[in-house]
């Protein structure tokens, strides 16, 4: 068989077909890899909780699944992430955790996410979520007043779905949000997925006391009987082990992420 012949001419089209399909299916690193059990129900209700303001998402969401005994399923990691572990008696914690109990799933952060790459987590974590159908997603935020009533305000993806929660927060009349709690809520209103968000009034400092008023929210939605004293008794020694993720919140915030994530140079 010499080289110009028809046989010849076919094996070698064959490979580069070959060839071809397997480049094909090389795909690019996922910016957001997510290692969990399937969510219980397509009625689940999934709360949310990244640190921010007063970190009100974050201790609120850790002491529901800590007091209620939740499930933990799976977590999350990502090439954008910060690289910041935390350790409870020495044993380190997964950056996000992901919990269910019941109806309800929980996701709980420890650490920041940079303004930045606020959009890349949410549409990883959206993607994530949609084939479970959730039955609604909510974030808890805090938002800064520096008045001492730990007043809960609430907003939502649709005004239908603001009737759910008008009657248990303040509804912010204008305004904006930021952070990673407004592209997740973004994310939902685009996939029709019903969306809410809490947000605490807090100041620029650990704040379990505004954690507990968004508890009594979750307590009349979603009926957890959960008893916040333990959380408000405790809350000088919280805000003291707190703080230092409460530190790396603010440092994060003031550093352009631009020479670690080429995609941004």
């Amino acid at each position: 068989m010499t080289a110009e012949s028809p046989e010849c001419c076919d094996k070698i089209l064959t490979r580069l077909d070959t060839v071809h399909n397997d480049m094909v299916e090389i795909k690019p690193k996922k910016e957001l890899n997510i290692f969990s059990k399937p969510l219980p129900s397509d009625n689940t209700a999934v709360l949310m909780g990244f640190p921010g303001s007063g970190l009100v998402g974050t201790i609120a969401l850790q002491y529901m699944v800590e007091q209620l005994e939740f499930e933990l399923i799976g977590t999350m990691t990502s090439k954008f992430f910060p690289p910041l572990a935390m350790m409870n008696k020495g044993v380190i914690n997964d950056p996000v955790r992901i919990y269910t109990k019941n109806d309800v799933a929980a996701i709980v952060a420890d650490i920041p996410i940079h303004p930045m790459i606020c959009y890349e987590i949410a549409n990883g974590l959206l993607d994530w979520l949609a084939p479970f159908k959730p039955k609604e997603v909510l974030t808890i935020a805090g938002i800064i007043t520096n008045e001492p009533e730990k007043r809960v305000f609430g907003v939502a993806t649709t005004a239908d779905a603001l009737q759910r929660i008008q009657q248990h927060t303040q509804i912010l009349p204008i305004g904006s949000i930021s952070g990673i709690a407004s592209s997740i809520l973004t994310e939902c209103r685009i996939r029709g997925i019903t969306g809410f968000g809490l947000l605490g009034e807090t100041i620029n400092a650990p704040d379990p006391r505004s954690s507990a008023a968004t508890i009594e929210v979750l307590n009349k939605m979603y009926n957890l009987g959960l008893d916040v004293q333990p959380l408000i008794d405790q809350a000088v020694e919280i805000e003291q082990s707190m703080q230092k993720i409460s530190e790396e919140v603010q440092q994060s915030a003031e550093q352009s992420p631009k020479k670690d994530l080429p995609m941004y140079g």
